[in-house]
């Protein structure tokens, strides 16, 4: 359990808790039970050094003031919009025999020992964190879920996961999936679109065309040169007939 120091707080303007943030203190409040709300300031080092801790606002932790331990949640911490720093943070006294809301994180683990995950399946998480109503005294970090054995196919429910004594889902009535293990997407080739064939087929058209308009042209070529020989060979025969009627001059 982590334990930070902080100090009773007397600002009771603006003024007051900027001059505090500027000397390196964060002002926070500690509320909850029969007893008062406190004004409290803690180092700003500290309090960095908290948030960055993995499920930072489902970990109980002990605050030492004048002296005195008490377990605290963190509940809420407002940041400046421009530095981003931590400006404020809210705990909530922890009263033994009262319960709680939280949102407890997933852990999944044995990946490797799942032989579904091996040929190719892909663990499919629905719901990362799960909404618990906890005893103050036995609130969990996180909750496991152990993948070892799993096939495609298989469905990870409330149910099958352990949790401690006195925890209960918020949701009751339906045993609600946490994650499956689902069958590998294959990604198949797109087919051509039958306007791209037919586009590709009136491409080739003109081709065909070109070449039998070239053949037609050859054709009438040749068959003008046809008439012409015939044409020839009459006016010769002409030329031969008439010689040969013509009177042989003495």
């Amino acid at each position: 359990m982590n334990l930070i120091q902080a100090t009773i707080r007397n600002t009771k303007t603006r003024g007051e808790l900027n001059s505090l943030r500027q000397n390196g203190d964060v002002p926070g409040i500690i509320y909850g039970g029969e007893n008062e709300n406190e004004k409290i300031s803690l180092s700003k080092k500290e309090v960095k050094n908290l948030i960055n801790k993995e499920n930072f606002l489902s970990n109980v932790i002990s605050i030492k003031l004048d002296e005195k331990e008490q377990k605290v949640l963190p509940r809420e911490i407002t940041f400046d919009i421009i530095s981003d720093e931590p400006t404020h943070i809210d705990f909530l006294r922890i009263v033994k025999g009262s319960k709680i809301i939280l949102e407890i994180p997933v852990k999944f683990i044995n990946n490797e020992l799942s032989p579904g995950l091996k040929r190719g399946g892909v663990l499919n998480i629905v719901r990362r964190k799960i909404e618990l109503k906890c005893p103050t005294e036995n609130i969990p970090t996180e909750l496991i879920v152990d993948l070892e054995g799993l096939e495609i196919g298989t469905s990870i429910k409330i149910s099958s996961i352990k949790l401690p004594e006195n925890v209960t889902p918020t949701i009751q009535g339906r045993d609600f999936v946490v994650a499956t293990v689902a069958a590998p997407t294959i990604v198949k080739e797109p087919e051509k679109p039958a306007e791209e064939t037919a586009t590709e087929g009136a491409e080739g058209a003109p081709e065909g065309a070109e070449g039998a308009t070239d053949t037609a042209a050859s054709g009438e070529t040749k068959a003008a040169e046809g008439e012409k020989a015939k044409v020839g060979e009459k006016a010769d025969d002409k030329k031969a007939a008439d010689k040969k009627a013509a009177p042989e001059k003495k």
